[in-house]
Formats: structure tokens, sequence, C-alpha cells
């Protein structure tokens, strides 16, 4: 059969056998009217008034964003609450909310809000690394210090935007991660992201419920005070399907039912072979973004099978970071995974290769992208040009072969039942 895998900012059509089970989330139509249904969000929430009467009259507007790896549709959601709430420029600040990615780019941001905003509106980028941009809100429970951006912490005001959809660790992005880790400190950010916590059973997709990452995320938020989130949910033309707003916890709850009913597929047995992606650009800029398709694909791999993953990687490793650093310094998964496990400190991004060791303790994973086969191989991946060459060699491997497609890769996360 003919499939057609998001990569990049197009598809990429492969040939897999017949007898091969694609899996995609279930199809929802965009609402007829995006703005319209935004507005009614705002106006009729979920656990607070509506946004317009709670936007004090003076002081100071922190909207907070998703960066440039995420495909929130900022560009729409930002320009709707300031006319909403008829904020004047000079009262707003947007940070973006780059977690511990790079810095984003004018031309980024203009791509992410519009000219018009980033023109008009003050935007600037969260820096986890930088102690002079960061506040101290607090302590979780845990005793984890709780660092985020300035900016979005002196400001009178708090709108967390974003959208709503399965996270391999957190169980769901959206409400509470918009502010932590999105607009943490560095060191707040690795007690999140611990070996131990990464590590945890629960730490997976679509589990909310006694998830140990998630409890720590919405403790650490709720301690700088949001005042409204405002998240949605996507289909794979990137249309809205559902707008949730309100209360940072209970809102983001609604939009997880939903995210949960239409994402997240049941499968009755693993697999030899399955294909998968990183759902196309933004996601699959880089090789530690495409870890997440590789860990939906892991959720219904046979131990010991084979997972192939169609990821662009225009942004190489990346550069930025310690990724690459950390996959340079071992020989073996097997030395990385003990190190990571043993470290008395977290270092930043070990928490990508943890997962990636995981992974690759259970299948072998090939990779389609423009990387070089030498940046690929650092990570213990299999390089190749096609996914027809990587399914070529398992069948001359193992002869007849179950194979899966997730050909949106984690907008599609399955599970077995």
């Amino acid at each position: 059969m003919n499939v057609d895998l998001l990569y990049g900012r197009g598809r990429m059509p492969v040939e897999l056998p017949g007898s091969t089970q694609v899996i995609s989330p279930r199809h929802i139509p965009g609402v007829r009217d995006e703005k319209a249904a935004f507005i009614d969000a705002l106006r009729s929430p979920v656990g607070t008034a509506a946004l317009r009467d709670l936007v004090p009259n003076r002081g100071t507007c922190a909207i907070a964003v998703a960066d440039i790896t995420r495909p929130a549709p900022s560009h729409k959601m930002v320009p709707w609450i300031l006319e909403e709430c008829a904020l004047r420029p000079d009262r707003v600040v947007i940070v973006n909310g780059t977690g511990t990615h790079r810095a984003n780019t004018v031309a980024e941001l203009e791509g992410m809000l519009g000219a018009d905003i980033v023109r008009r509106y003050r935007v600037v980028n969260h820096n986890a690394f930088d102690p002079s941009t960061l506040a101290f809100v607090g302590r979780t429970g845990s005793g984890n210090e709780v660092w985020v951006n300035r900016e979005y912490a002196e400001a009178d005001f708090k709108i967390i935007t974003g959208f709503i959809e399965p996270h391999f660790f957190a169980g769901f992005s959206g409400g509470p991660k918009g502010v932590v880790p999105a607009l943490a400190g560095i060191q707040t950010v690795l007690n999140l992201h611990s070996a131990c916590m990464i590590g945890h059973p629960l730490s997976t997709w679509g589990v909310l419920n006694g998830n140990p990452t998630q409890m720590e995320i919405c403790e650490a938020a709720l301690l700088t005070r949001p005042a409204f989130v405002a998240n949605v949910t996507l289909n794979r033309e990137r249309q809205i399907t559902g707008v949730y707003a309100g209360d940072i916890v209970k809102a983001h709850l609604e939009g997880c039912r939903f995210a949960r009913e239409t994402a997240m597929q049941p499968v009755g047995c693993p697999f030899d072979v399955v294909v998968t992606t990183n759902a196309g650009y933004p996601l699959d800029q880089n090789l530690y973004q495409a870890v997440k398709g590789m860990s939906a694909a892991a959720c219904i791999v046979r131990q010991g099978g084979a997972i192939i993953a169609a990821a662009e990687c225009s942004d190489g490793l990346p550069e930025h970071g310690n990724f690459r650093a950390i996959l340079e310094k071992y020989s073996t998964v097997d030395e990385m995974l003990s190190a990571i496990e043993s470290a008395p400190r977290t270092v930043h991004d070990q928490w990508e290769a943890q997962i990636l060791g995981i992974i690759l303790k259970k299948a072998r994973i090939y990779l389609v992208s423009s990387l070089p086969a030498k940046e690929v191989e650092l990570a213990f991946i299999t390089p190749v040009s096609s996914v027809e060459e990587a399914l070529a060699i398992e069948q001359r491997a193992m002869g007849d072969i179950s194979v899966a497609c997730l050909p949106e890769g984690p907008y599609t996360i399955p599970y077995l039942t």
C-alpha cells in the first residue's frame, strides 16, 4: 500500500506491505468559525469568570506563547485575546516559552505571531540560562525551587496559551506546561526531568493521575499564579477542533479528555516493525524532538523489533543544547543509560537521551532524515535512505513481518489493549 508520511514541510510517499495497519488519530473536523469558538470560550470559561471581566484596568499583562518547535496557532489566539481584552500595546508583554530551547529569531517570531503583533507589541524570548532574567516564586512540596521568567512573574495578570496533545512523559502537553517548563529557569527544569522522574512508569503518554512529572509541573506552575489559560486542540490540518479556556487545571483537564478520545488509539497486539514520523515541521526540526515519534512507536513495537522513523531534522541534532555532547560521550546504550541513572545531578537534555536509550533497549531504530550518516550513528540509530530500505533489511532478517504505521507520528498515540 502507498502511504504519505508527514515529513518536514511536506509529505513523504512510501510503499508499505499490503497488510500494514495504518494508525491515525480519529479525524475531527475543525470548528466552523475558529474565532467565534475561541471568543465564546473566553467568555464562557471553565472554572473562572470571563477573561474580559478578569483583566484589570491597570498594570501589565503577560501572554505566554509556545515557541517555534510547537504548532500552536499563536498567530490566531494572541490577536483574538488582545482584541477581546482591548489591551493597549504598552500594557502587554508576550513571552515566548522557549523552555531550554534556543531563542527564536525575529523572522520566526513573525511567523509564529504575525508581523503586525511583533511590530506593535513587546515580545521577549525566555532565557532559562540567564539568572538575571528569572524570578524565584517558591518551592514545591518536594522541595524543588521554582524559578520562572521575571517579565512573566512580575506581570499583574498572566494568560497562558498553547495546545493540548498527548506527551511522552508529562501525559499531555498544554495547561501548566505553558508555564513550567516553558518559562522556567534551567535548575527548575532539571529538577523536573531527573532520571528518576523520567524513568517512572506513570511518566508516560496519556497519563495524568499519579504521573509524578505532571504533578510536579502543575504544582510549580500554580506557584506563579496564572490567571487564565486558553488552550486548543488541533487536527491534522492544524485546524482548531476545540477550545479549553479558564482555570489552568480544570480547563486543561477537559482538553486532555478530548485529546485522549481522539488522539489515542487501541491496538490488539505488538508489531515486528513500526513506521513513524515526528509529524513534520515544526516538530521534526531536529533529532532531539524526533525522539517523541519514536516513543509513540515504541508503545506497540514488540521487544526486539524495529522502529523506522522519518524526520527531516533540518536543524541538526541540534547544535544547541547538550544532546550531542551526551551522545558523543558514550560508546554503548547501556553505558549511557547507566551513567544517566546513577549520576548525582541532572544534566540538561539528558532526559531525551534517557528516553532514546530506553526505546533502543526495546527495539532497533532506523532513521530517514537529511542528517549525515555519522550524525545519526552518534545516537545509536541506523541511517537509511528510505523507509523501504529499512523494511527490506528487516524482511531479509526475519522473513514475514507484521507492520504498523503512524503517518502522523506523535499526533497518534497507540496503546496495547
